[in-house]
């Protein structure tokens, strides 16, 4: 029997009444962040947006706030089905989405970079709804939290243009323990982290995030759904998590710098950068022979499974 309360999310089922709770081991990750003064028991004002009241931006911080609730509630209701889950979001800003989430799920993880609009999130929900974490993302121990609450983890955010490739390398890292997200990026690189076989777009960031999972563009955003208005359009996406290593016998340690290499010169053909990598002629042909390749062919051109065959042929 699972121990999921009315609100709150427990640890798996214990004999031990004084057990702690997962908002209780929650509240002892969130207190080893940056201390950000004491918490409310605020209900969230729900009736506007917490984005469109006055809050500064800070640009080196990459902040632009989604003002826009009709995206808010789409954003939301991408996650699908969240009843007794846990959502960790990604730079919550003033708030906008994170009212959205904790409408719908059991909990919702806040990790705020900016200690200003961290305190301010605090003063608007309850803890008992809401635990707030004041650091950067990429230290955040996402683990750790899934032990916590006894369960994989859901995630969401408007990502930082300037980290997002961190910020997806994080998650990458962090599958063990995660089972979606839904997140917002620059539509370009939206456009590169779903892209096909064959287009312009596709390419390394493609073939990496998709190996460790499906990726799938849903809608986008223009500036004025933000204050301040970013100078481009933003797409959200969703990322499920099911890696495909084992799938198609490959080592990712081994696997993912290959594919670095192959797409190394977008302009070269493959049998170059496989020379420029180190590969010699003859075993380059050895292996397109195998797998079944056109000597001709450039790295976008590939599936991910053609790949896989052509590493495979290159061992």
């Amino acid at each position: 029997m699972n121990c999921i309360g009315a609100c709150v999310l427990l640890l798996p089922c214990t004999k031990n009444p004084d057990a702690p709770s997962a908002i209780q081991l929650l509240d002892e990750m969130s207190a080893s962040s940056k201390a950000i003064g004491p918490k409310t028991t605020l209900a969230y004002r729900n009736d506007r947006l917490p984005s469109i009241e006055p809050m500064p931006a800070k640009p080196k911080l990459g902040q632009n706030f989604l003002i826009d609730a009709q995206a808010v509630q789409r954003i939301a209701a991408s996650l699908g089905d969240l009843t007794g889950r846990t959502v960790v979001e990604i730079g919550p800003g003033a708030g906008a989405i994170t009212g959205a989430l904790a409408a719908r799920a059991a909990h919702v993880i806040a990790v705020e970079l900016d200690p200003g609009l961290a305190a301010y999130l605090q003063t608007q929900f309850s803890p008992g709804r809401v635990t707030v974490f004041t650091q950067d993302v990429l230290s955040f121990d996402f683990a750790a939290a899934s032990v916590a609450v006894g369960r994989q983890l859901v995630v969401v955010g408007n990502l930082p243009y300037g980290i997002t490739s961190q910020i997806l390398l994080k998650l990458a890292a962090s599958h063990a323990v995660l089972d979606r997200a839904v997140l917002m990026v620059q539509r370009e690189v939206a456009a590169r982290i779903t892209a096909t076989p064959g287009s312009r777009d596709y390419g390394l960031l493609s073939v990496t995030v998709q190996m460790y999972g499906p990726a799938e563009s849903l809608f986008t955003l223009p500036p004025e759904s933000f204050s301040p208005p970013p100078d481009v359009h933003s797409t959200v996406f969703r990322w499920r998590f099911a890696p495909r290593f084992a799938e198609l016998e490959v080592d990712e340690n081994a696997f993912l710098p290959f594919v670095r290499k192959v797409f190394a010169q977008k302009r070269k053909t493959l049998a170059n950068n496989l020379r420029a990598a180190g590969f010699s002629s003859g075993s380059i042909s050895a292996a397109f022979d195998q797998a079944n390749i056109d000597s001709r062919a450039r790295a976008e051109a590939l599936a991910i499974e053609d790949l896989a065959s052509l590493w495979h042929a290159l061992q």
